[in-house]
């Protein structure tokens, strides 16, 4: 019986674990909620700038945008900028575009040093 008891109590142990170590790492990393333009949007020649709001605040000597159009020139003008007042809130401006598919490319870096990074495509008409 005393066996059973300690199986018990180590499974019970050792899910609980488990559960604080998935919890630690959902929350401890930056993923994209909002992306502006959209993954798969259309959007004009006028648009100016690619903006992307995490669930989670960045570090922004770590965090970084880059967009890039199909032949895999960089059309970002200037570096990545997080927003002062919202650490969530990363942009990078552009330069003027063609029509065409460009791809952003993310880093994130949250505010535990955690990092994810990831693409995604729109269209200019």
């Amino acid at each position: 019986m005393k066996k059973t008891s300690l199986a018990a109590f180590g499974a019970r142990a050792c899910a609980a674990a488990l559960l604080l170590t998935c919890a630690q790492w959902a929350s401890a990393h930056a993923y994209p909620k909002h992306r502006a333009p959209g993954a798969g949007s259309t959007v004009g020649v006028d648009t100016r700038q690619v903006s992307i709001e995490f669930d989670d605040a960045l570090e922004g000597a770590f965090s970084s945008l880059k967009v890039t159009d199909s032949a895999g020139k960089d059309v970002t003008d200037g570096k990545s900028n997080i927003d002062a007042h919202d650490k969530k809130h990363m942009t990078v401006a552009l330069a003027p575009l063609k029509p065409g598919t460009y791809t952003v490319s993310w880093v994130a870096v949250a505010a535990d040093g955690h990092r994810t990074q990831g693409h995604y495509a729109f269209n200019v008409k």
